[in-house]
Formats: C-alpha cells, sequence, structure tokens
C-alpha cells in the first residue's frame, strides 16, 4: 500500500505543482499578489470553520469505524456543527479579505470576482476534510486517491486555455473552484460505502466534538495569525512585489506537502487505532518523529545546494531570491514538522492546553519581531523560522507528556 500511495501522491503533487508554477508564469507580479492573498485566506477561513470538528470526528470514529450505522450519527453530527461555524467563518473573514485587496490595489470588482469564486471551494474543502475520513479509518485509499488526481487533472484542464488567455487572478480561483465542488460530490459517493448518512445526529456525539473544538478553537484562531504571518505582515507593511514572491516561494515548498499527506493519510489513522499500551505508543510515536524529520532535513539540504535550479522553474522575475528560498523551505519544513506532531497525538484525542499553546507562541512571534526586519521578505521568513522552531518542540513535548502518562 504504502508503494502505492506514494506513487499516486507523487503524480497528485507533479500536477498540483505543474499548475502552480504555470499560474505564477502567467500571471503578472500585481495579479499572483491577489491570487496569492486569496488563498491564504481560504485557508484561514478553512481552519476557523474546520475548528477541530474533524479532529473530533476522527477521534470518535476511530472508536467506531467498522460500525457503519454509528459512524454515520457521527459523521452527521459532524456536519452539523461544520455548517454552523462555516457560516461564522465567512462572516468574519470575508470583509477582511476585500479589504486587503483594495489596500493592495485591487478594484472593487476584481475583489468581489475572487472573492464570489473563494465561497464554494471553502464550503468544498470544510467538507473534504469530514468526508476523507472513512475512507482512511479504513485504509481504502485507491478511491480516495483517485478523486483527488481527478480534482488535480479538472483544475490543469481549466487552467491551460483560460488563464493563457485571461491572466487574472479570479480566472486561477475559478478554475481550483470547480473541480473542488465535484470532488467532493465525489467524496461523498466514496463514504457512503462506510457511513450510513440516513443516520440522526447524536447529542451525545456532538457534546464530545464540541469538547475537542473548545480546546482546539483558541489554537485554531492563533494558528490562522501565526501560520500565515509572513503574509499578513507584508500584505500591510511590506509591497505587493514581495506578497507575489512570498506566494511563489510557498508554491515550492507546497512540494514538501506531499510529506504531511502521505503521514495523514498512512500514518495517522493507525496511530488513532492503536491499543492504549505505553510501549507501542511511545515507540511509534519515536519512529513517526524520526522518519519524518530525516525526510525534511534531505529536502532542505537538496534546496541548499541547487537554489539556481530550483528557481529557475518560477521564472525570471524570482531568480534573485537564492537565500530566500532556502530560509522559505526551512520555515515550511518546520511548519509541516508541527503540524504533522500535532495531527499524531490529536488523532489519540489529547489536546494541548489552548492558553499555553498561545502564550508560548505569543512570546515567540514578539520576540521575532522585535529580532527582525518585518517589511522584508528575509525578515518575515526568519520570523517563520522562530515561530515554526517553538511550536515543534511545543507539540513534540506535548506528545511524550501524554505518552508518559499512560505509564502513570
Amino acid at each position: 500500500m504504502l508503494g502505492i500511495t506514494t506513487s499516486t501522491q507523487i503524480v497528485i503533487q507533479t500536477i498540483s505543482l505543474f499548475s502552480g508554477i504555470y499560474v505564477i508564469r502567467l500571471l503578472s507580479t500585481e495579479e499572483y499578489a491577489l491570487y496569492t492573498l486569496a488563498n491564504t485566506m481560504l485557508g484561514t477561513i478553512v481552519i476557523l470553520a474546520n475548528a477541530g470538528i474533524p479532529t473530533g470526528v476522527l477521534a470518535e470514529g476511530g472508536k467506531v469505524w467498522q460500525d457503519r450505522a454509528k459512524l454515520g450519527r457521527v459523521f452527521v453530527s459532524g456536519f452539523e456543527l461544520r455548517r454552523k461555524f462555516g457560516v461564522v467563518s465567512l462572516i468574519i473573514c470575508l470583509p477582511l479579505l476585500i479589504y486587503l485587496f483594495r489596500h493592495n490595489g485591487a478594484s472593487w470588482l476584481t475583489s468581489i470576482l475572487i472573492t464570489v469564486g473563494l465561497i464554494p471551494a471553502f464550503f468544498a474543502q470544510i467538507s473534504n476534510s469530514i468526508l476523507e475520513i472513512a475512507p482512511k479509518l479504513a485504509q481504502d485509499i485507491t478511491p480516495f486517491q483517485k478523486n483527488l488526481i481527478g480534482i488535480n487533472i479538472g483544475r490543469l484542464l481549466l487552467l491551460l486555455p483560460f488563464i493563457f488567455i485571461f491572466p487574472f487572478a479570479y480566472i486561477a480561483i475559478y478554475a481550483a473552484t470547480i473541480p473542488q465542488v465535484v470532488g467532493n460530490r465525489n467524496l461523498k459517493k466514496i463514504s457512503n460505502k462506510y457511513v450510513d448518512w440516513e443516520q440522526s445526529s447524536s447529542s451525545k456525539v456532538k457534546k464530545s466534538i464540541l469538547q475537542k473544538v473548545k480546546r482546539i478553537l483558541p489554537e485554531s484562531i492563533f494558528y490562522c495569525l501565526s501560520s500565515q504571518i509572513t503574509i499578513w505582515l507584508l500584505s500591510i507593511f511590506g509591497s505587493t512585489n514581495s506578497i507575489a514572491q512570498i506566494g511563489a516561494l510557498g508554491r515550492l515548498a507546497m512540494v514538501i506537502s506531499l510529506i504531511s499527506v502521505l503521514f495523514s493519510t498512512l500514518i495517522t489513522p493507525r496511530f488513532a487505532r492503536l491499543e492504549s499500551n505505553y510501549n507501542l505508543l511511545l515507540r511509534r510515536y519515536w519512529q513517526s518523529l524520526l522518519l519524518v524529520l530525516i525526510v525534511l532535513l534531505g529536502v532542505i539540504t537538496i534546496v541548499y545546494l541547487i537554489p539556481n535550479q530550483i528557481l529557475w522553474i518560477l521564472g525570471s522575475d524570482y531568480t534573485d531570491l537564492q537565500q530566500e528560498v532556502v530560509l522559505a523551505v526551512i520555515g515550511s519544513c518546520l511548519s509541516i514538522f508541527a503540524g504533522i506532531i500535532s495531527a499524531l497525538y490529536s488523532s489519540r484525542g489529547w489536546i494541548i492546553n489552548p492558553i499555553l499553546y498561545i502564550t508560548i507562541n505569543l512570546i515567540s512571534i514578539v520576540v521575532g519581531i522585535l529580532l527582525t526586519d518585518i517589511s522584508k521578505l528575509s525578515g518575515v521568513l526568519i520570523l517563520n523560522i522562530i515561530i515554526g522552531t517553538v511550536q515543534v518542540f511545543t507539540h513534540s513535548l506535548y506528545g511524550f507528556y501524554q505518552l508518559y502518562n499512560l505509564k502513570a
């Protein structure tokens, strides 16, 4: 399964990377800056809307994954909560997005066109984050990955002609949105094999999920601000060109997300299903962290050795970012590492104290801002590395703390 899953994910990431590079090369730096802002805000709204709901569904679903009716109650309950959180997130974030568009030179028409395209993509993504849990729990990965391939091929086929003729940010957004909506419907059909959607929601399940949401939501809100703080700071204090540059570097770093996708598909669900045996869980936890660390160090080494060849992919507007590309990849690796560790222990229903987590990271952000020049691209990338380092240590230590509680 590992070989098939890995090769499929490589195909998916290759198509996605090609699509992203195509957009970078055809859009002007001004249009790509708007495209970057749109995708950053989309990710932010998705995190707010999810608010720990998929984590709660995974934790509850892991207990009953072999019972279609019981799993159905878990999923229906999760979707009820997701709809409410989704609407609230849109109401909060969309006005802010339009303001950032206007602040960075977009017309009212362009701002509205991009925003309209993001709304269906948003609902498709927050649905996917729950729907994909069922085949992952059952380790029925092939249909799930075929659907992902279809989404990425659909996006590429729409991008190739339309961006060439109409090189605007909102066209790129629509080209990504339409396949996502179609793929969302297909994923619902895949989940039908494991989930009985005719079940009614369960107040007990919703209460259990909300308990996790209450612990995760403050962290999610903070994560929305801290994880993309580089783009938020540049959108306010930097230039439009800097936003485009960090967006382009982020597209290259997206290749690294293959590691996170593979981990969440193959390792996290299995870790969630393990018996509460201290020695077994500790061994698997160590093995998982060391494996990811070795892979990420290898990625950083490659980028450090051949930055010019990597930057050539982005085009002539970005060839002078040799130092910045290394910094961007280090920051992305740290962020992915922290996310993997968090997903690993969260799958067991272990939620870090949000007040403690936010306090630690706020201190790291304030110290980082004081030590760096946040009006420059290199400055915000170094800030991102400082934040990522603190998050890795925080999440890994909390995971070990929970594991040693089992021994006690």
